[in-house]
């Protein structure tokens, strides 16, 4: 479950807390913090939103590969 350390990582590169990305994911701080804990697995469509917020590939952010490779423009 290597999305877990990345999940937060970026989070926390990115200086935000669990209660603003919950709220970008539409769910509860409580909720976000298991996830990064890997209490509960996170649901793809959070995972590809986070992918879109941070910029980066969903195969970085699921820890397929190391490179943050940007996420392609819209």
């Amino acid at each position: 479950m290597d999305y877990i350390n990345r999940i937060r990582n970026l989070r926390e590169d990115f200086d935000k807390s669990q209660q603003e990305i919950a709220d970008y994911l539409g769910t509860s701080q409580t909720m976000y913090a298991r996830y990064e804990r890997g209490a509960n697995e996170m649901p793809i469509r959070h995972l590809l939103k986070l992918a879109e917020y941070y910029r980066v590939s969903l195969d970085y952010l699921c820890g397929l590969t190391d490179r943050k490779t940007p996420y392609p423009p819209k």
